[in-house]
């Protein structure tokens, strides 16, 4: 068996991008952090102490998912072209969508997951003085688009996006 992100040594190493070809690429994430129903009330009701949690937690997201290759030491540094994050309160907590595009030699679906994940997390930090039960659940990639792979969507997903009530 090969691993691309080995040597012949064993070492860890970063896979050579030189020569792809730049293209269009996308990838899709989603996450959920469940609340309790207090929790929930105060952010349908826009009382959270700390502010506007949505808010925050969306630009926490697309900051994330520029400053992936500082978190992952192996993540090529790419130019993020796009980056989408939606968030919405449900009756168990929020949900958390990213969108990330490039034009470039590798995918974003790192960039897709970081964007969640952080945004995941400035959620749990605005509220957790309210709510030591919040936990982020089921973050995962649920499609991509581009590269040698090409599109790919994840069968067992829900399929509503965030805006739609997911």
């Amino acid at each position: 068996m090969t691993f691309t992100h080995l040597d012949a040594h064993g070492h860890a190493r970063m896979v050579d991008v030189t020569d792809k070809t730049p293209t269009a690429r996308s990838a899709t994430a989603r996450g959920f952090v469940r609340c309790a129903a207090h929790t929930v009330d105060l952010l349908r009701d826009g009382a959270v102490p700390k502010g506007d949690v949505l808010a925050v937690a969306r630009i926490a997201g697309i900051q994330a998912a520029k400053r992936t290759p500082e978190l992952l030491p192996l993540a090529h540094v790419i130019g993020v072209h796009g980056a989408v994050v939606d968030l919405a309160v449900d009756d168990d907590g929020v949900s958390i969508e990213a969108t990330v595009r490039t034009a470039d030699r590798t995918g974003v679906e790192m960039e897709a997951l970081t964007a969640v994940t952080v945004a995941a997390l400035a959620v749990v930090d605005m509220i957790k003085g309210l709510d030591r039960s919040a936990s982020i659940e089921h973050v995962r990639i649920t499609a991509k688009e581009g590269g040698r792979s090409g599109a790919w969507s994840r069968p067992d997903d829900d399929t509503r996006s965030v805006d739609e009530g997911a």
